[in-house]
């Protein structure tokens, strides 16, 4: 596959998220279409970050992992168990609005890994009003605390054996686990509790 050449005229932050998901090397089948089309896609929108812009637009959204396992939300409108994330705010970039995200919906502070942000998972999907999200997905690291979210975020916020999320999740998020937990265990981003079987007891 030809790789398609960075444009000249972009925003730097959409050039550098280009090149990290350039760079990135997809888990499956259904990460690499998602990869594919999300290169192509910030080619040719105009203002990718924005969600009033164009109905197909950047996301960011984030596992969240610890010495509990997992941290997931079940969401309000679709009542499923996902990771936290969401849109971006004006001038915010996926690992910032991935983190801020995160954050608002567990009520939890969370960190980057100590060698810096890691871009995890990338995944396209349909959502709301006929929106696309071009989804970029990052490892985040929480405390051993109980999530506490605000009033106006979701209550259903826990944290769950590493077995029991891949149970409870979709195609897309059982791809990003598998990910986070490869990651994890091969010692390629190194985290205080050791592995991920080391929270699934």
């Amino acid at each position: 596959m030809t790789e398609p050449r960075l444009p000249t005229d972009v925003d730097a932050e959409v050039a550098r998220l280009m090149v990290d998901v350039r760079d990135h090397r997809p888990g499956d089948d259904r990460e690499n279409q998602s990869r594919t089309v999300i290169l192509d896609q910030l080619v040719v929108l105009s203002h990718p970050f924005d969600r009033h812009a164009e109905l197909t637009h950047v996301t960011a959204s984030a596992v969240v992992v610890g010495r509990r396992g997992v941290l997931l939300h079940r969401h309000r409108r679709l009542q499923r168990w996902l990771q936290p994330g969401g849109h971006l705010e004006p001038g915010e970039s996926p690992m910032e609005g991935a983190r801020r995200e995160s954050e608002e919906e567990t009520g939890l502070a969370l960190d980057h890994p100590a060698g810096g942000p890691v871009l995890l998972h990338v995944d396209v999907h349909e959502a709301a009003d006929a929106h696309i999200h071009l989804d970029i997905r990052f490892l985040l690291l929480g405390p051993d605390e109980d999530p506490a979210p605000p009033p106006d975020e979701s209550q259903d916020v826990a944290w769950f054996s590493w077995n029991k999320a891949r149970a409870l999740s979709d195609e897309a998020l059982a791809g990003a686990l598998q990910s986070a937990r490869r990651l994890i265990d091969t010692g390629a981003v190194e985290v205080p509790w050791g592995t991920s079987e080391e929270t699934d007891g």
